[in-house]
């Protein structure tokens, strides 16, 4: 089904922008993972909209409540369900797209595909959608915690302005001391310098998050098909406004001969294998070979912009459009516990997969 996600741990998300709510059911989670409301809430609170001058003002609290699959604090091993309210839906701003198709949008494809639309927000195209993903991960994070396997994604990119170096040389632990989320402080201030004068204008900008998965164990990943980079690019091309992935040295390792995009391998002072450069992103033949996994994600500029436009309605009838009421100028603060996520779902559920290969 194309609401689910997953194999072993398996994800279904249900809802759209302008309904009752949204919500996620998360199947095949291990029993006894320590789980709180309140660490659902905080990733949640990552993503919330409202929460500076750089995202879009809509206010919503996004408070979660968990249905089923956890009793005192600790996951059961059945079915957990978390529900989010919507509360700050303004229906009315839609009401000129009832029979337009905005550019760039999922308008005219869902008309095409279903014969109907919900035009309220985008329905289940709404990026509102992706929070109940946001909670999901938080629930695979906690048993990626448990085989000490840690996730982290920034933005390393807004426009033209870019991050200087790689993750390696950064502090991690600035990644939300800004409302970019960007852990380089002067790149930070020119990129929300960036993002407001976007605003300003009137417009958008996209950019790239950069995603870091670090104490992954060799082995992880399927042939073939269910490769550990596969699945990873699947998941990130399935967030809304995303355009890109690429892992390892990506498009750049295109420029570099055999000799150099090689990763040579020697045993360290442990006696574990490593490899002495990671131009592989931590993963070979689709297999995790135990370094950091590292990935980049591209997101383009929000459709959605508050400038009249040249399109058409669904009568084929030339018309002018310009967006209405509260949209981001830039999605890639809010993106970044998305990626995060999405991320800790395809470790998770490759992890289980793995020790379901051996006796």
């Amino acid at each position: 089904m194309s609401s689910s996600f997953g194999t072993l741990l398996r994800i279904t998300t249900f809802g759209e922008s302008h309904g009752v709510g949204i919500g996620v059911i998360v199947d095949g989670c291990p029993a006894g993972l320590p789980l709180t409301v309140s660490e659902i809430q905080a990733a949640l609170d990552r993503r919330r909209p409202g929460q500076s001058d750089l995202t879009t003002p809509r206010k919503e609290a996004d408070q979660v409540e968990v249905l089923s699959g956890v009793f005192r604090d600790e996951t059961t091993g059945t079915p957990i369900s978390l529900l989010i309210r919507n509360q700050d839906q303004a229906s009315h701003d839609y009401s000129h797209i009832e029979h337009a198709y905005r550019p760039s949008h999922a308008d005219y494809t869902y008309d095409v595909k279903y014969g109907r639309r919900d035009y309220r927000g985008g329905g289940r195209s709404s990026a509102r959608e992706t929070a109940a993903r946001v909670a999901a991960g938080v629930v695979a994070g906690k048993l990626l915690a448990h085989y000490g396997i840690r996730t982290q994604s920034y933005v390393s990119q807004v426009g033209a302005i870019a991050v200087p170096v790689g993750y390696e040389q950064l502090d991690l632990g600035l990644i939300d001391s800004n409302p970019v989320r960007c852990p380089h402080p002067e790149t930070a201030e020119r990129m929300a310098e960036l993002i407001r004068q976007t605003r300003d204008r009137h417009d958008t900008v996209g950019g790239l998050v950069t995603g870091v998965v670090q104490g992954v164990p060799a082995g992880l990943g399927e042939p073939v098909f269910d490769k550990l980079h596969a699945e990873l690019g699947k998941a990130m091309l399935s967030i809304n406004a995303v355009k890109g992935f690429e892992y390892g040295s990506g498009f750049a390792g295109t420029l570099l001969f055999g000799s150099e995009h090689n990763d040579t391998f020697y045993t360290d002072e442990n006696g574990a294998v490593r490899t002495r450069t990671n131009h592989s992103g931590g993963i070979q033949g689709g297999i995790s070979n135990g370094q950091d996994i590292y990935f980049r994600v591209a997101f383009k500029p929000v459709a959605t912009i508050l400038q009249p436009q040249a399109t058409i309605n669904d009568q084929g009838e030339e018309i002018s459009l310009a967006g209405r009421g509260r949209h981001d100028p830039c999605v890639l603060p809010r993106a970044v516990p998305i990626v995060d996520a999405m991320t800790n779902l395809v470790v998770a559920d490759m992890l289980l997969r793995a020790r379901a290969n051996k006796v």
